[in-house]
């Protein structure tokens, strides 16, 4: 029997930008995944996203085609290559920024997932994943978790999945969740994901908690993402760039990207 689905949403658009997932609404029924915007733009037209705070989550940006550079209020600058991974904990707090680069038309995700009370005031840090080394494995792409015999080099802090599926027009998958995987969330960019008796068209369905089997076809060329995870057993506590398990860890999180905002202002 399949699983039903439970909410369907097109998400808000604003500009480039759709938010999907936030962490006061539809994130409260597929926490750890709290927060999930797709990002299209033409080439030239994308977001700048200039300093800007966090605390008590991890981001994971993912570009689909284009590079973009990183740079954390520590100093640090990378560059995010196309089809490679951002990964950030904020932790106890951090502050970030990031641009587009070249000329290329802009496609891709960033999520926030809520951490555990051991790691939400933790030092915060960031790694960059190259193409070459997020693996695959038939229409898989494994952002993180696994896949079959695809193991994601991107180790997070709770049991889930992240993946990228492309099916060819006319193609049948079948996810079945790993043993205590209860959350689950799919998301067709491309193409009519056909699931659960409904079609998917840029749209993003949460299924009902439990750990049965998921059968998707495609009808035309269809790119979809996937999330499923134990869900994450805490309450949301919530800052306009924070979410945390506690008034407490909230408020210290808060405190502390305060400081950062002043320290930056004050080496200009």
């Amino acid at each position: 029997m399949s699983r039903k689905i439970v909410l369907k949403s097109p998400g808000q658009r604003h500009g480039p930008i759709t938010r999907l997932i936030s962490p006061g609404d539809i994130g409260q029924l597929t926490k750890p995944f709290v927060f999930l915007d797709f990002i299209e733009a033409p080439a030239g037209a994308g977001p700048q996203f200039g300093f800007h705070p966090h605390s008590g989550i991890a981001t994971l940006t993912s570009p689909f085609t284009s590079d973009s550079e990183h740079e954390t209020s520590t100093g640090r600058i990378d560059r995010v290559h196309r089809g490679g991974l951002e990964w950030v904990i904020a932790g106890g707090g951090i502050r970030h920024r990031a641009r587009p680069l070249g000329h290329d038309p802009i496609r891709g995700f960033q999520l926030w997932i809520s951490l555990p009370p051991s790691l939400e005031q933790a030092e915060p840090s960031a790694e960059f994943i190259e193409p070459g080394k997020v693996p695959k494995t038939g229409p898989v792409t494994v952002l993180f978790g696994s896949h079959e015999n695809a193991i994601a080099t991107l180790k997070v802090p709770f049991d889930g999945n992240y993946l990228r599926v492309c099916l060819k027009d006319g193609d049948a998958w079948t996810y079945q969740p790993p043993g205590p995987h209860n959350i689950a969330w799919a998301f067709a960019t491309s193409g009519v994901l056909e699931v659960s008796g409904e079609a998917l068209k840029r749209e993003l369905a949460v299924f009902e908690e439990g750990n049965g089997p998921l059968q998707f076809r495609s009808r035309g060329d269809c790119d979809f993402l996937l999330g499923s995870a134990v869900k994450h057993p805490h309450e949301l506590v919530l800052g306009p760039y924070s979410v945390h398990t506690s008034r407490e860890a909230l408020a210290a999180g808060m405190k502390r990207i305060t400081e950062i905002g002043v320290e930056l202002k004050r080496a200009g």
